[in-house]
């Protein structure tokens, strides 16, 4: 499922909560407000009170008692009343709705939402979401080895110049489609064959930094499973001692295998592997960057 993409320069606290509620903001896009605007009735109360007020005649006509026909008739003014001022009654000015639906027009024009995208560019935004998701959870960037910092700060301005991006790109094929629509003669194809070669480019331009981000997250991906593997071989070497000793005390010292003793250089050689998986996943954020 794609989240919500906030503008970095949207305070954090704002940010969290669009994301939290991305269908609430599509709700707003397509026109629904969530502030009082004065009664209104659902259809099923106004089917209510119609099913109420016929029973209120029937009974008059078929007992004649004008006090039968005054309490029914009492009864449906109560119950009109508590429909318009259930009706009437807002939602709190602190709920969830409301406070978010502030935040939208205050920073109209500073999130995505799913309607923003075409089929295509949903597609790409997934992978790139996928990618920051792979790269803010791995080890390496918790443990500082990534510079988490900069990737906290960089990743969140390259989501959004991204999506930004493909929200153009979405408009440009739907208003070509348009365009299209009905048939080309060859003039029109000829004229529009620019545009087309223009707007190919662009979604290359927007596929190679997607990649690009792509390549970084395996990066450190390779640079977590080696993480992950040093640890477990430096686990195995502390016990090792204990191995050497058993080996020793029960003379199959003949049968001790020779690979127990490479453990202490597969863990040099792991070693060796995160700290070049790191220095990769460096060059690739550099990369990133330019």
């Amino acid at each position: 499922m794609l989240r919500v993409v906030v503008d970095p320069e949207v305070p954090a606290n704002v940010a969290d909560l669009m994301r939290r509620n991305g269908p609430l903001l599509s709700r707003y896009r397509a026109g629904w407000n969530p502030e009082p605007s004065g009664p209104h009735f659902p259809v099923p109360v106004l089917v209510s009170l119609g099913v109420l007020t016929f029973l209120t005649v029937l009974v008059t006509l078929l007992v004649g008692a004008p006090g039968v026909f005054l309490g029914t008739l009492g009864t449906v003014y109560l119950i009109v009343l508590a429909c318009v001022y259930l009706a009437r009654k807002p939602l709190p000015a602190d709920s969830t709705e409301r406070v978010l639906y502030r935040h939208s027009r205050f920073h109209q024009g500073r999130f995505l939402v799913l309607e923003d995208f075409d089929l295509p560019s949903r597609a790409l935004l997934g992978r790139v979401q996928k990618a920051i998701d792979r790269i803010m959870g791995a080890r390496v960037n918790a443990l500082g080895m990534l510079d988490s910092v900069r990737n906290s700060v960089m990743l969140p301005a390259e989501e959004w110049e991204i999506a930004r991006l493909l929200t153009k790109l979405s408009a440009l094929r739907a208003r070509h489609r348009h365009l299209a629509r009905g048939g080309r003669t060859p003039e029109v194809a000829a004229a529009m064959a620019p545009l087309e070669r223009a707007l190919a480019a662009s979604e290359a331009a927007v596929v190679a930094r997607v990649e690009a981000l792509e390549r970084y997250a395996r990066h450190v991906a390779r640079a977590d499973h080696a993480l992950a593997s040093r640890g477990q071989i430096e686990a195995l070497l502390a016990y090792l001692p204990e191995y050497e000793q058993l080996v020793a005390e029960t003379g199959a010292s003949r049968f001790s295998a020779p690979e127990i003793g490479t453990l202490s250089e597969d863990a040099a050689r792991l070693q060796q592997a995160l700290r070049d998986s790191v220095r990769s996943a460096h060059e690739a954020f550099r990369y990133l960057e330019g």
